[in-house]
């Protein structure tokens, strides 16, 4: 199936073609990977699993509750000469946040930023470990030194390292005796992990026991996966008997935070050679943002699209769907199965900023108002968990013409595991 233009969110900004581009990569990569385990496969996509997978988290229900993604903190804020977005849905973010500029309220809060520009702000609270973006223009961003420094990266880059074994051909599931060791967090490497989970692979997501991840966020992309609480900073040799046996691992924590543990991806590659490693960032690989952390709204704040996204008064705006954060998730997928179906070890980098990058180099559009999304069949798939019955947006591929938790012959993943 080809893209047929089509609105399905109100938005100046293509977010429609990066969508359809991620998960048609994805669809191509596994149809690859059918092909060269002999599996008599046909995968497919369509707008509305698109659309509904990249707002799966404002469409899940637990038990008849629709859960809020955004912390009272998570916001955009006026300054002295601009505006900045701030990110504090994690405990340890908002608390980070709130020391770096000695408040406790959100009135102290919006009092204290009035006062302050937003380069300061942002500085102030990156350089204590939080998460803020002073708001700027796509070319103020350009002039930046981070935005001068990453702008000829591509938005993923794969580098190819050797021969690894064959997936040999099976029955069943498309990615069947395929382990994968998920180090991810928040939405785009959990949505790559998910992906490669419901088609079949073997996901074991790994979360430091301190900093357990949101539950709602876990709940709205860990499908089919198994997840374990690991302290690397008291063990870090715990995940040498899984590096051994696994087939991928992804990356998503800053560039180099997980160094320490034996977890570079060159290095990983030189210990074993048979893996495809996927490093996922915020801010890409190069330039002084690069062990930054960041958050897909943040990358649309820094990088232009918070102000093209503006309302008539000002304010600075959003992307309708979190599209950066899904669609890295989706390519980053299609470039791991890519790696597999070809038999080669090797490295994919990828960013969200490159995605947003992507996004603004594309025509704009016309004003013409959206086709709601409401318009688009929203196919759901239902899993029961110990967290109670989840009802979430179907994942964005079928495989013969069947969603991916429905039986297709040997194809059957409705059992998903939630740990």
């Amino acid at each position: 199936m080809t893209f047929t233009p089509r609105q399905w969110w109100t938005c100046s900004l293509d977010v429609e073609q990066l969508a359809w581009a991620s998960v048609a990569a994805a669809r191509d990569a596994a149809n690859r990977v059918a092909a060269a385990r002999r599996l008599p496969l046909n995968l497919e996509t369509d707008p509305a699993l698109i659309a509904g997978s990249f707002a799966a988290m404002e469409h899940m229900n637990v038990d008849g509750r629709t859960p809020s993604p955004w912390a009272p903190l998570s916001s955009f804020f006026p300054t002295e000469d601009g505006w900045v977005r701030l990110h504090a849905n994690y405990p340890h973010h908002a608390t980070t946040l709130q020391n770096a500029l000695n408040v406790s309220t959100p009135d102290e809060l919006t009092r204290a930023l009035s006062t302050r520009s937003a380069a300061d702000i942002e500085e102030t609270v990156s350089r204590a470990g939080g998460i803020a973006a002073a708001v700027r223009s796509a070319s103020q961003w350009r002039a930046h030194p981070h935005g001068a420094a990453t702008a000829e990266e591509p938005w993923a880059a794969v580098e190819r390292r050797g021969q690894r074994p064959a997936l040999a051909a099976a029955e069943g599931a498309l990615l069947a005796g395929v382990r994968v060791l998920d180090l991810t967090r928040v939405i785009a490497g959990p949505t790559c992990s998910q992906l490669l989970a419901c088609l079949g692979a073997d996901v074991l997501r790994i979360d430091p026991p301190a900093r357990p991840e949101l539950l709602n966020q876990h709940l709205s992309n860990g499908m089919g996966k198994r997840s374990a609480a690991i302290d690397l900073a008291a063990d870090p040799d715990a995940l040498t008997h899984l590096l051994a046996t696994a087939d991928v691992v992804l990356l998503g924590y800053r560039p180099g935070s997980l160094a320490r543990f034996g977890l570079d991806p060159a290095e990983l590659i030189d210990r074993h050679p048979r893996l495809v490693v996927a490093s996922l960032s915020a801010w890409g690989e190069q330039g002084s943002w690069t062990t930054r952390a960041g958050f897909d709204s943040i990358v649309q704040a820094a990088c232009g699209i918070a102000d093209e996204c503006a309302a008539d008064d000002g304010r600075p705006g959003a992307l309708p769907v979190q599209a950066l954060d899904h669609s890295t998730g989706y390519l980053m997928a299609a470039h791991v199965m890519d790696l597999l179906a070809d038999a080669h070890a090797g490295i994919v980098r990828i960013s969200l900023l490159g995605a947003a990058r992507t996004l603004l180099a594309y025509p704009r559009r016309s004003s013409a108002p959206a086709a709601p999304t409401a318009g688009l069949p929203l196919m759901r798939v239902q899993v029961n968990s110990p967290h109670g019955r989840i009802s979430l947006p179907a994942p964005p591929l079928t495989v013969d013409g069947k969603l991916l938790h429905e039986p297709v012959g040997g194809y059957a993943h409705a059992a998903a595991a939630w740990v």
